[in-house]
């Protein structure tokens, strides 16, 4: 499981790294052509759906290299066994929050769908993004899922 997390979650950081690119040439030209007064129409609308975009796809992938800030002064000094159930409800506190965000973001996705809702100024659809931030969010609670599997698995070949 832990592998077909990891691929699933390397094609979502490929993706986050390739809006990140698009967003570093979308700024730069941007810049150059404001030298000639004339500004990229749409760049705020089009910078915030990439940013949106490798924000979420990076979570997953964050999470499995444990890249993310941990304050562990307290836990460390608690016993093994302790910290494996602190860790586990913390796990399962964050997966069912990513998980009913997940939810609730692609609720609000086909909302966009079905009544057309746009961007102003390019005319872009909302709703590919969004979804696009709900499969991020579903991705790093399936990364938790994964974590909590193996904390109970670890716990179990400890005991035998």
């Amino acid at each position: 499981m832990n592998s077909f997390l990891y691929k699933l979650n390397r094609i979502m950081l490929i993706v986050g790294g390739i809006c990140l690119v698009a967003m570093i040439a979308l700024t730069s030209a941007n810049i150059l052509v404001r030298f000639f007064w004339i500004p990229i129409r749409g760049t705020y609308e089009l910078m915030g759906f990439l940013g949106a975009l490798v924000t979420f796809f990076a979570l997953g992938y964050t999470q499995l290299q444990k890249g993310h800030i941990a304050v562990d002064i307290l836990i460390n000094s608690v016993p093994r066994r302790t910290k494996r159930i602190l860790e586990a409800i913390n796990g399962v506190a964050i997966m069912a929050f990513f998980s009913v965000m997940a939810l609730q973001i692609s609720k609000k996705a086909w909302i966009l769908r079905s009544t057309g809702e746009v961007t102003e100024t390019l005319r872009i659809p909302y709703y590919p993004v969004t979804f696009g931030v709900a499969l991020g969010c579903g991705f790093l609670a399936m990364v938790f899922l994964g974590d909590l599997i193996r904390i109970f698995v670890i716990d179990e070949e400890q005991k035998t």
